[in-house]
């Protein structure tokens, strides 16, 4: 699916994505050429995985972004998005940035389900406590129901734990979760069935993200899927 008119960028998040039209009629946030190919590796990948979880991820896709519309746009930054293939995360209406007051209106399975899944992809990005915070969460005014975005820091091979453990949005429920043999086995029994779909979307993202010019992507899959294995170990509960 191609992208057809550049919109507007977004001012929030570190990859200040684009707010384009793509060729379905349908707004889109794209992240391109400035995101970084591992940031859009994790991204789609981190994506697959929360889908098939049970998350609720707005629809994405895998968007062509055609040399012409950079090359003729008036825009000064459209090289940050570059031509070729990007990450598009379906814009969502009626939506607010989650915040702190929203807290009590999630469902504490759903909390739970959040903060289980951040741990085992190791994304430590979605913070939030009464003193502020950025949780990568919407909250859909309309529906009052949460929408989980921006997965581009899974799978960080410097992710600390014990901050996670005090500064995740969630962080309580996983301390809950964590602490209750029960559930830490329903948790295992659907990461199980989630794990399966590491390959398929590896298999899935672009060669040019993976390798460009010869120069591969700072993106480790082998140490990438290690790191999703150790919810096989009892060890994955602990968080120090």
């Amino acid at each position: 699916m191609q992208v057809i008119e550049i919109l507007d960028r977004s001012k929030q998040g570190v990859t200040n994505p684009f707010y384009c039209r793509c060729e379905d009629g349908q707004a889109y946030y794209v992240k391109g050429r400035g995101a970084g190919r591992r940031s859009l590796i994790a991204e789609y990948v981190g994506s697959r995985l929360a889908k098939k979880f049970g998350l609720p991820v707005p629809d994405f896709e895998i968007v062509e972004v055609p040399d012409e519309l950079i090359k003729w746009s008036g825009r000064r930054d459209a090289q940050e998005l570059g031509a070729g293939l990007a990450f598009g995360s379906i814009a969502l209406t009626y939506v607010q940035e989650f915040s702190f007051s929203h807290m009590p209106l999630v469902e504490t399975a759903q909390r739970k389900d959040i903060a289980v899944f951040d741990w085992w992809v190791r994304n430590a990005d979605r913070t939030l406590t009464a003193k502020g915070g950025n949780p990568n969460l919407l909250w859909n005014l309309q529906s009052s129901s949460l929408a989980v975005i921006d997965q581009n820091q899974a799978f960080d091979p410097d992710f600390n734990a014990q901050l996670f453990g005090e500064l995740h949005v969630f962080h309580e429920e996983f301390l809950r979760v964590a602490g209750d043999m029960i559930e830490r086995q329903a948790y295992v029994d659907r990461l199980s069935g989630t794990f399966a779909e590491f390959e398929l979307a590896c298999d899935n993202v672009p060669p040019e993200w993976w390798e460009m010019d010869g120069v591969p992507a700072n993106f480790n899959r082998d140490m990438a899927k290690a790191m999703l294995e150790r919810f096989l170990n009892n060890e994955f509960w602990r968080i120090a």
